[in-house]
């Protein structure tokens, strides 16, 4: 059926087969990026302490609260590596990726507490950078919210 001057009724009209990307806002590419920074960090003061425990300087007045040093290690390695796989995720605005990396936000929290005699600074600026991320990630998601 052809509709104005000739043109086709399939044109421009229809709607899109597949909605348009979202954008991220402003605190989703914060948590993406701190979600990533943290995941990092994690990873690599876990693989120092699988490597050689000695050399993770112990600032507090004990060690860690569970295990070892070593069970801390990949704990903290792995949980560092699906940080910087959902941070990806976040910065590509997947759905999934947004509630999983609340679940990782709190449950780095959590692991920062077992080493809070040892890193006390590090543990509570973690903890809180966590706890921000959380925030971000459950207020605003994409832009217009």
């Amino acid at each position: 059926m052809a509709g104005p001057a000739g043109t086709s009724s399939r044109g421009a009209s229809q709607p899109h087969k597949y909605p348009p990307q979202a954008e991220l806002s402003s605190w989703g590419a914060f948590a993406a990026v701190m979600l990533f920074l943290g995941g990092t960090f994690s990873f690599l003061y876990g693989l120092a302490a699988i490597v050689n425990d000695k050399a993770v300087t112990v600032g507090g007045n004990g060690g860690v609260i569970i295990a070892d040093f070593t069970v801390w290690g990949w704990v903290h390695m792995i949980l560092g590596v699906c940080m910087v796989f959902v941070a990806y995720g976040l910065f590509r605005t997947r759905s999934w990726a947004r509630w999983t990396a609340v679940v990782f936000a709190a449950l780095n929290a959590i692991a920062q507490v077992t080493i809070i005699t040892a890193f006390p600074i590090w543990a509570l600026i973690v903890i809180t950078l966590d706890c921000v991320v959380i925030y971000s990630l459950t207020t605003n998601w994409y832009i217009g919210d």
